[in-house]
């Protein structure tokens, strides 16, 4: 699952950062609100983080920027302790939660994780099941009958990325953007390898649910009962 977080304090920004990665989250930062809002709207991450105090532009209007244009990602809110008019304003302006600084971090994956589920279907436990493979995001683990694999970071978030698409087909640019993000230097080849990678567990683990390529188009994960049409 990929995370922006925007907020001006840097050294809190990092250390926020730091406990997401450790929890398995990818997490870009934007230090000012202009920058955020240019991140925002490239539609590439499944949650804002959203500061509401920023220089050269504040949250709220971030927020309002982003539900004008349609860009429907969950955004939690971080407003100072007992600012209750900023809350309100933000939950009119379509803030899916808020969490009041400082926090503990506790709370602040618990409430990521409620919005994860909110944002798609999540079975129980939070695993996603696709065919006969199911994928637990948190713990990276993949189960296939009574066989499993522990999968790296960036195995576990391609493999989502195609479990929620259902079977659309995802381009390798859509890839690049949602695991390595839309400014870094990843390469088709990059993507390749992974999905190479995948299939090999796949394989190793006897799911009959499998990584179909398009060519010039991408990838699709196909159900069992799909690959008798193939």
């Amino acid at each position: 699952m990929r995370i922006l977080l925007v907020e001006d304090e840097e050294y809190m920004a990092q250390a926020v950062a730091q406990v997401l990665e450790k929890n398995n989250y990818t997490v870009d930062l934007a230090y000012d609100g202009e920058y955020g809002l240019d991140c925002g709207l490239s539609g590439i991450y499944d949650i804002i983080i959203l500061d509401i105090m920023l220089p050269k532009l504040n949250g709220l209007d971030i927020l309002k920027s982003l539900r004008k244009e349609k860009i429907a990602i969950p955004v939690l809110l971080l407003t100072a302790k007992g600012e209750t008019e900023d809350k309100v304003k933000g939950l009119d302006l379509g803030a899916d939660d808020y969490l009041a600084k400082p926090f503990k971090t506790e709370e602040l994956l618990a409430r990521l994780r409620a919005l994860g589920r909110r944002k798609g279907d999540i079975a129980i436990e939070n695993t996603r099941t696709y065919g006969d493979i199911e994928l637990n995001p948190y713990s990276l683990n993949l189960y296939c009958g009574k066989k499993s694999f522990n999968l790296t970071l960036k195995e576990s978030q391609l493999l989502d990325l195609l479990i929620q698409a259902k079977g659309n087909v995802i381009s390798k640019n859509t890839i690049i953007e949602k695991l390595w993000g839309f400014d870094s230097e990843a390469e088709d080849s990059h993507v390749e390898v992974y999905v190479s990678f995948l299939r090999k567990k796949l394989k190793a683990l006897s799911a009959e649910t499998t990584i179909k390529t398009i060519r010039g188009l991408g990838y699709s994960l196909l159900k069992p009962e799909d690959t008798t049409n193939v």
